[in-house]
């Protein structure tokens, strides 16, 4: 049975750490936070060689379900990954920053 991943709040994400984005492409180009990395949950297991194995990965989605799956996943192979509560919504009330792909005012769907 797959243990899950330790969760944070979005205020308790350090300046500098490795965001992962896990949302579908349309959800990322509305809003994500700036300098994440975006590797939609489906493409994990084909795309894990893009991610850096000796950080610790702050993993976003929506709202926490999918980032909870993909950082239990990440840690079952051997990454150090722990789930952002709350995900892009709490991390916009949060007060973090928000972007969007096409410069418009970004938003999280």
């Amino acid at each position: 049975m797959t243990e899950p991943a330790p969760v944070v709040t979005a205020d308790q994400v350090p300046d500098g750490a490795v965001l992962l984005d896990v949302r579908e492409q349309d959800e990322w180009d509305a809003g994500h936070a700036p300098g994440a990395l975006h590797v939609p949950l489906g493409d994990l297991p084909s795309r894990l060689g893009e991610l850096p194995a000796d950080a610790e990965l702050q993993v976003l989605c929506r709202a926490g379900g999918r980032a909870a799956r993909a950082a239990a996943w990440l840690q079952e192979n051997g990454y150090d990954a722990v789930v952002v509560d709350g995900g892009m919504g709490a991390w916009q009330d949060a007060g973090r920053p928000v972007v969007s792909e096409d410069g418009s005012e970004p938003r999280v769907i």
